[in-house]
């Protein structure tokens, strides 16, 4: 590439994807329900409606009662493979097509649609049980004769819904009423939004004041909710008296929500149900998943293409030596009946069964515990991923925060210092309480000291004032729960916040003396060292948000009356906020280098004129319907300017246990991790003579540059002393055009890139900036959003070609997860929203080594073998079909008929060539340790047209060495040739089994001696087809032993020289 980039254009490619595109609006639409527009909802009185709602009913089946069976075939038959084998059994109801027994086409057919309608089937019955089980939910009921139990289905819109604690909120409610004292409520949204922490919801204050929840059915008032929307983490809409004088208004905002599906943590609730049924916000969000084929099944499906190719020749082939005589057509067909066989009707069975048990061995594998297998039909994607993209937070850390470092500009204050903070505070409390007599004179010393204690004191004040954390007290068998709360008991005492930094920042200045004690929706209590308690008065909150980047709150000192702003946040935005300083910048790429996630905090002191003119601006910009955002975000910023700097903070979240040896592992096994995120594999170049170019990382966080980077260094995936280029922020296509000619005269350095940037790099340089990432080490890209996430996978995808697996732990990361090839989830601190959209569900970010090396390997290896062998099966009998026509004048005349032709692919072989899914080459110990061995599977060897072809002549070099050895040998009667052709084939199949197995399980021996029991103990019963008493001689005996070892003996020579001369790499290993 030259060293100006050219200004063109992208040409995007449309993506053939199967996952809708459409929003939920269009899909509302769609269904009848009309345009969805804003609404009134008069409380208590679900009659009152402006228009028709959905019913609150759930449902996640895909078929009926009545569309179940159609379903379930249309599905299968639209496919070609089942459509031929449909096809072929219709056209034995044609007398001059007829081959055979109607049941030797119908029986192998049935029994494959069988199996897919009883696993259908079985998924629609647990998915109907859920479904049942959540809409037989039963809540109460406010009505004017009281209280009314009713079903989750039957609630509707207008209702006023009693909700216990630990209960499931059965519809999108608007919070009226808690049983807390305190007026407020925490909800659970692990299974909304995939955070584990719990969120703090407020009641209408107008609702909330009423006497007694009855009451609400004697006002006159209703909720103006906007239209429904996929948006959970905000609302917009009012709540109006109008029976009150004057009528009273009230803005709502998310934070007086009840979303469907979450959990109540606390109290007793009643709300008043906005939406139902599919315009729930939790509906809204769950979109049809990308219907994932494995590139397995892709590559088999191509086998059977050429397979079926193969089939039309060999019969046109046919025609062709009779030189098309008589009625040559109905030949063609009935030569297509005929050589069926080479398409195997089992493949698809055994694949089926086979994942089926892969995903039986992962989920039981002691050493990776809690691993589900959410998706079976794609376990050989493990075995070849090229790409591993990974979130960083909650997936490489343990999302458990640990306070580090306290900076106040001049001095620092970290984890072995911590008693110097504890001090100060206890001398500021201590002399306010015993307030000596000022002394002459006072030295510098005390002075200094105390002015370093005055600070110390604001920053750890503002620290446990400023957040949205609650203090909860639980009983803990010897004190109960209103007894605790009463005394402030320490031992009973838990934290809830939405973050676990908050909650870390608070633990640390119980730590220091200064605790948090209390907290409602208006008032917080803090304790001295002295234990005297502290009141302050909350006068406002503004929570912290991904777009403003902070959070701030107003409080009012009880004890003097002074108000003060405090303020929290990134530097980034506050920056701008704080008064002027000359280490703010400096100090905070310091502690971001060390790992820390910094926080900047400032206050602010406030007039009482100035906070009432404040406060009359801010409620009418709540009230405001359009643009409430924009508008009280504006009188907001209002307050933000020229605040006092107090202290930064450094919280650290430490890596997962096993990080670096697991991905030690990766790297060696060809992903070479250098940065956290993507991993990718070294892959064959595109032509022969190149070499494979290195590999590439990826890591996709939303966390800032500093705290990413040396989060990446920690975990070792860039090396302390590699180059790291930081690309800077470009908004236009001119400096992203000047920042990539920049970036390209750099050799062998990591990059690190903002979101905003890649966006624009995206949409105007796609192709260039994807030749210059592909060069570098590690890529890293910050402040990354979920949507950016699942871009970078598709873009992946798309330029590359390759298999990529997505793993993440928070709902931020589920759109990455499901656009991946394999998704992988960790249950983490973040919820269970990832783990539950994943293909695969892990506990911990090591097993994910194992769920590769181990799993993915083996079960790529397995599929390959027995995908072949159930070919070969095929490929023999019919070979031998085509010589026994061949040589009787290419007569349409079956080989074989009635049980014997089921026989052969079902009892006879069917359990040995099944009990390839238990074989493997190596050790998982020796897997684990010599991560290389995954290397080879990603050129697809195992499975490739090269080792098709090989299977395909070893088919015909059996197939006619038994036909024709049959054929010389047999003396008198033609049932004697299908005597000693059958029993040949079957002892060829098992010592062909025997050849391919390389570690016996005693499940093998049991399948081999089993089928060839059951073949013998059969022979009595087929005196149609096999003279018995020609079998119980020694003619036959020593006639099937030498086409048998015709057969077999020169494979197994050539493997035992391919062993000695040419060993494979695991042989080495095994030795």
């Amino acid at each position: 590439m030259t060293d100006n980039i050219p200004l063109q254009p992208v040409r995007q490619k449309k993506r053939m994807d199967s996952r809708p595109r459409a929003g939920c609006c269009e899909w509302l639409r769609c269904c009848g329900g009309g345009e969805p527009r804003p609404r009134t909802v008069w409380l208590g009185h679900p009659e009152k409606r402006d228009q028709r709602y959905p019913r609150n009913v759930i449902n996640n089946q895909k078929y009926n009662f009545f569309t179940f069976l159609p379903g379930v075939l249309f599905n299968q038959f639209k496919y070609f493979f089942n459509l031929y084998f449909l096809l072929l059994a219709c056209s034995q109801f044609v007398p001059e097509m007829r081959l055979g027994a109607l049941y030797t086409y119908w029986v192998p057919l049935g029994f494959v649609l069988a199996v897919t309608v009883i696993r259908e089937a079985v998924e629609e019955i647990r998915c109907y049980v859920r479904d049942r089980e959540v809409n037989c939910q039963v809540y109460s009921r406010l009505t004017a004769r009281g209280t009314v139990k009713v079903k989750s289905s039957n609630i509707q819109v207008g209702d006023l819904i009693i909700v216990e604690k630990n209960q499931r909120v059965p519809a999108d409610m608007i919070f009226l009423r808690t049983s807390e004292k305190n007026g407020s409520c925490f909800l659970r949204t692990d299974q909304l939004d995939g955070e584990t922490d719990w969120k703090l919801r407020l009641p209408v204050a107008c609702t909330q004041r009423l006497p007694t929840a009855a009451d609400l059915l004697q006002i006159r008032s209703y909720v103006y909710a906007e239209e429904p929307n996929i948006d959970i983490h905000n609302f917009v809409g009012t709540f109006t008296r109008e029976d009150s004088d004057p009528p009273i208004s009230e803005s709502l905002s998310i934070e007086n929500t009840l979303w469907a599906g979450t959990v109540i943590a606390s109290g007793t609730v009643v709300g008043v149900v906005l939406y139902s049924g599919r315009e729930l916000r939790s509906v809204m969000n769950t979109s049809n998943p990308r219907s994932k084929i494995g590139l397995f099944d892709l590559e088999v499906n191509c086998l059977t293409k050429i397979l079926f190719g193969a089939l039309v020749v060999v019969s046109l082939v046919m025609v062709a030596l009779q030189h098309f005589a008589g009625r040559w057509y109905l030949q063609i067909i009935r030569f297509l009946l005929l050589f069926s066989n080479i398409i195997p009707i089992s493949l698809r069975v055994n694949l089926d069964m086979g994942k089926i048990v892969y995903s039986w061995v992962i989920r039981r594998d002691s050493k990776i515990p809690g691993t589900v297998v959410r998706s079976s039909t794609i376990p050989e994607q493990l075995g070849r991923i090229s790409y591993l993209l990974t979130d960083k937070t909650g997936t490489l850390t343990q999302n458990e925060m640990v306070f580090k470092r306290l900076h106040l500009g001049t001095v620092a204050y970290g984890l072995d210092s911590m008693d110097e903070v504890q001090s100060h505070i206890f001398s500021i409390y201590t002399q306010q309480s015993q307030d000596p007599p000022a002394q002459k004179g006072p030295t510098l010393t005390t002075k200094v000291r105390r002015t370093m204690s005055s600070r110390v004191h604001e920053a750890v004040k503002a620290i446990a004032l400023c957040h949205n954390v609650t203090p909860v007290y639980e009983s803990n068998g010897v004190t109960d729960q209103a007894e605790a709360e009463k005394q402030y008991e320490d031992s009973c005492r838990v934290y809830q916040a939405s973050s676990p930094d908050e909650v870390a920042l608070v633990q640390w200045t119980e730590s220091v003396g200064l605790t948090l004690v209390g907290r409602d929706q208006s008032s917080m209590q803090l304790r001295t060292p002295g234990d005297q308690i502290l009141n302050f008065t909350i006068l406002q909150i503004f929570p912290f948000t991904y777009e403003s980047k902070r959070m701030g709150i107003i409080v009012r000192d009880e004890s003097t009356g002074e108000i003060t702003f405090y303020m929290k946040g990134a530097d980034v935005v506050m920056a701008g906020i704080v008064q002027y300083n000359d280490w703010l910048e400096e100090e905070c790429g310091n502690m971001a280098r060390e790992g820390l996630r910094v926080l900047v905090v400032a206050k602010k002191s406030l007039a009482e004129e100035q906070y009432q003119d404040f406060e009359a601006r801010y409620v009418q910009a709540k009230l405001s319907v359009h643009d409430r955002s924009l508008k009280v975000a504006t009188v907001i910023e209002s307050l933000e300017m020229e605040m006092e700097l107090l202290c930064l903070t450094g919280v650290e979240d430490q890596l997962q246990a096993d990080v670096r040896p697991t991905l030690e592992t990766l790297r060696n096994a060809g992903i070479k991790a250098d940065a956290a995120g993507t991993w990718k594999i070294s892959a064959p170049a595109p032509k022969p003579t190149q070499q494979p170019r290195p590999s590439k990382v990826w890591m996709l966080t939303g966390d800032k540059l500093e705290t990413a980077t040396c989060t990446a260094k920690n975990a070792h995936l860039v090396t302390r002393n590699q180059d790291i280029h930081v690309f800077r922020l470009v908004t236009n296509r001119s400096e992203a055009h000047l920042e990539l000619n920049a970036f390209r005269r750099k050799h062998d350095c990591a990059l690190v890139i903002s979101g905003d940037s890649l966006e624009v790099c995206l949409k105007y340089y796609e192709y260039e900036f994807m030749e210059l990432a592909c060069q570098c080490p590690a890529v890293v890209c910050c402040r990354c959003t979920p949507t950016q996430k699942a871009q970078i996978v598709r873009l992946l995808q798309e330029r590359t070609g390759k298999l990529t697996c997505a793993v993440g732990d928070g709902g931020n990361d589920v759109s990455m997860i499901q656009e991946s090839d394999c998704g992988v989830g960790v249950e983490g601190k973040e919820g269970k929203q990832a783990s539950l959209a994943a293909d695969f569900s892990i506990t911990q970010f090591k097993h994910l080594g194992r769920l590769l090396m181990v799993h993915g390997r083996n079960s790529y290896k397995r599929s390959a073998a027995l995908s072949q062998f159930v070919i070969h099966r095929s490929l023999c009998i019919s070979t031998m079909q085509a010589v026994f026509s061949s040589v009787f004048y290419f007569a349409s005349v079956p080989l074989y008929q009635g049980f014997l032709i089921i026989g052969y692919s079902t009892i006879y072989t069917m359990f040995p060539v099944f009990s390839l899914v238990l074989d493997k080459d190596v050790k998982s110990e020796v897997a684990m340790l010599y991560p290389e061995l995954y290397k080879d599977l990603l050129k697809g060897r195992p499975l490739s047209y090269k080792t098709f072809l090989i299977w395909v002549l070893i088919s015909i070099y059996q197939g006619s060495t038994i036909m024709y050895g049959a054929l010389l040998l047999f003396e008198s009667e033609f049932v004697h040739i299908v005597a000693i052709s059958f029993t040949s084939l079957i002892l060829t199949e098992l010592l062909m089994v025997a050849l391919t197995i390389q570690t016996w399980h005693w499940l093998m021996t049991v399948a081999e001696l089993l089928s060839l029991a059951c073949y013998i103990a059969s022979l009595v019963f087929l005196h149609e087809f096999i003279d018995v008493y020609f079998i119980a001689t020694l003619s036959f005996l020593w006639k099937v032993s030498v086409i048998t070892l015709v057969s077999c003996l020169p494979l197994y020579v050539l493997k035992y020289l391919r062993r000695r001369f040419s060993p494979p790499s695991y042989s080495k290993l095994t030795s």
